[in-house]
């Protein structure tokens, strides 16, 4: 279950960087334990995922970009931390996994929003969110992946 506790404290960070890595490791067969749902696996949604989480790492850094805790930000977490938590699970816990990682993903989403801050205000916007970028993209990888 640990997995999907760190894959939704990812998606609290970066919504898509959990699915984008997901789908990539479903699609090579590299998920952990087993068969992932044949939808994460697809190899256009893999592309697609993939070019969403490009996406909004580029808009992060937009003095545009809005909080990560506003409703629908939280919504996103909420859903990536869901089933990305669950296609890392242990086959039989793949709905607790699916509620592990939704509940870290929101708490995490507030978390990393207040270091953000912190981060912002010091290091300023591009810098702050180039490091959080390189956490998160490199934990999803490693978590989505079979030891």
């Amino acid at each position: 279950m640990i997995r999907s506790l760190l894959m939704g404290a990812v998606a609290g960070a970066r919504s898509m960087t959990p699915m984008a890595a997901v789908t990539a490791s479903a699609r090579d067969g590299r998920l952990p334990d087993g068969r992932a749902h044949p939808v994460l696996g697809n190899s256009v949604v893999a592309t697609g995922a993939r070019a969403m989480a490009a996406a909004e790492l580029a808009g992060d850094k937009m003095k545009s970009a809005p909080d990560r805790i506003i409703a629908p930000g939280v919504a996103a977490r909420l859903v990536s931390g869901a089933i990305a938590g669950a296609a890392v699970a242990p086959r039989g816990a793949r709905f607790v996994g699916g509620a592990a990682g939704a509940a870290a993903a929101f708490v995490s989403g507030y978390a990393t929003f207040a270091l953000r801050m912190r981060a912002l205000r010091r290091y300023g916007q591009i810098r702050s969110g180039l490091v959080e970028d390189a956490i998160a993209v490199s934990a999803a990888r490693l978590i989505a992946r079979k030891r």
